[in-house]
């Protein structure tokens, strides 16, 4: 079979992901408060809960799937998970308290753990030199998610804030259909690791793939990368509602543009800039780009001007996919669905920090006490942290070695 429908699978698989993100954002602070009453301030305390119960079950499963995947193959993991994330949807699509939304959020952070399967069949299918640009794709397809997930939410909230979730099952289904029947298994004999638990745990996974050359420091940095980032998805729909005004359709619209943006650089632009600069200048240049981005948009007061500056910095979205690769690579072949899984931990760790952080922080400097009101203090915090990273990677011996 041909390798473009099992790509084009994979492809549908993180757009979903995405999307599943995407199509729920617009209506999360009504929905929260429709459960839960409150203001805007404390529907964004249980949004960062919720988010952060998400993320706790990607930390600990991340690993435990990615080496499964290493074990019994890339293919059931994604199907099977995409039919228990179908499920999750419509439980969450009925429920009536904030304790199932809760539980919806605990089993969804398991399915979406399988990212990092994703992304090692994508390593499995590539050459090395093919790496970062196909890691790109996957960027790209989070960024269509994005693109399509709240312009479909904005839609279908019209029609009540259970709408999106209902539209999300239906399209884990679909997937799930169209990849029984196209996606053959890449885990041979050759690769084939035995499963272990004490691998296949976060903190194991974290002491094999920290003991490869250099990938210690460059793990921290992907923490704290990952908690600078968060900060969109975090506070992007109470910070819009409280800085502009913005009601679900206009957060769902700036969403669009932001993944739009993100998907043109990786799809379209990250061949060029890696074949002109390299993989090493691409994260450097890449993180410098975000931390322009987070400052303006910290202290910026003019709707319109956050929408140009928030497209514009999704042109630092090129520096995942070549950090990714660059870690990849250090990698055996064998070690992919790990190295995958703790990076999947690694993101779930600051997806556990992120949200309460920056919620709280969101909190805290709009609920009118005694400090000065700046609802884009969050952002100034993610600009410092991707300065910390940028420290951390020039000073890291993969990125000298990459000089």
């Amino acid at each position: 079979m041909s390798n473009r429908l099992p790509i084009l699978f994979i492809f549908i698989t993180v757009v979903i992901d995405a999307m599943g993100i995407g199509l729920i954002l617009p209506v999360m602070p009504d929905l929260i408060q429709e459960l839960n009453g409150g203001t805007i301030g404390t529907a964004a305390v249980w949004g960062g809960i919720l988010a952060t119960a998400f993320a706790i079950m990607q930390f600990g499963f991340g690993p435990t799937i990615g080496n499964l995947s290493d074990r019994f193959g890339r293919r059931p993991v994604l199907l099977v998970s995409l039919l228990v994330m179908g499920l999750d949807y419509l439980v969450m699509a009925v429920a009536g308290t904030i304790w199932l939304l809760l539980a919806g959020r605990i089993v969804g952070g398991i399915t979406a753990a399988t990212h990092s399967t994703a992304s090692a069949y994508v390593a499995d299918i590539s050459k090395p030199e093919e790496k970062a640009a196909n890691f790109g794709l996957i960027g790209a397809a989070f960024g269509v998610g994005f693109v399509l997930g709240p312009l479909i939410g904005a839609v279908l909230a019209q029609y009540g804030t259970r709408a999106p979730f209902f539209g999300a099952a239906a399209l884990a289904f679909a997937n799930l259909a169209f990849g029984y029947f196209v996606l053959p298994e890449t885990v041979t004999d050759r690769i084939r690791r035995a499963f272990e638990w004490k691998r296949a745990n976060p903190l194991g996974a974290f002491r094999h793939v920290g003991a490869l050359p250099g990938l210690r420091r460059m793990m921290l940095m992907m923490f704290l990368y990952g908690v600078a980032f968060f900060v969109y998805p975090a506070v992007w729909a109470y910070f819009g509602h409280e800085r502009f005004g913005w009601g679900p359709g206009m957060i769902g619209l700036s969403l669009a543009a932001y993944g739009i943006s993100m998907a043109v650089v990786q799809a379209a632009l990250i061949r060029p800039v890696l074949a002109r600069i390299g993989e090493r200048n691409a994260v450097i240049v890449g993180l410098w780009i975000e931390v322009v981005g987070f400052l303006v948009l910290g202290f910026i007061s003019n709707g319109t001007v956050a929408l140009i500056f928030t497209v514009l910095s999704a042109l630092g979205s090129i520096a995942g996919p070549a950090l990714q690769s660059i870690m990849s690579r250090t990698a055996h072949d064998n070690q992919q669905g790990e190295l995958q899984g703790t990076l999947a931990a690694i993101n779930a760790i600051a997806v556990i920090v992120a949200p309460l952080l920056m919620t709280q922080i969101f909190w805290y400097f709009t609920s009118g006490g005694p400090h000065f009101y700046m609802p884009g203090a969050p952002f100034i915090l993610s600009a410092g942290l991707t300065l910390v990273c940028i420290w951390l990677f020039q000073t890291s011996e993969v990125a000298k070695a990459r000089a």
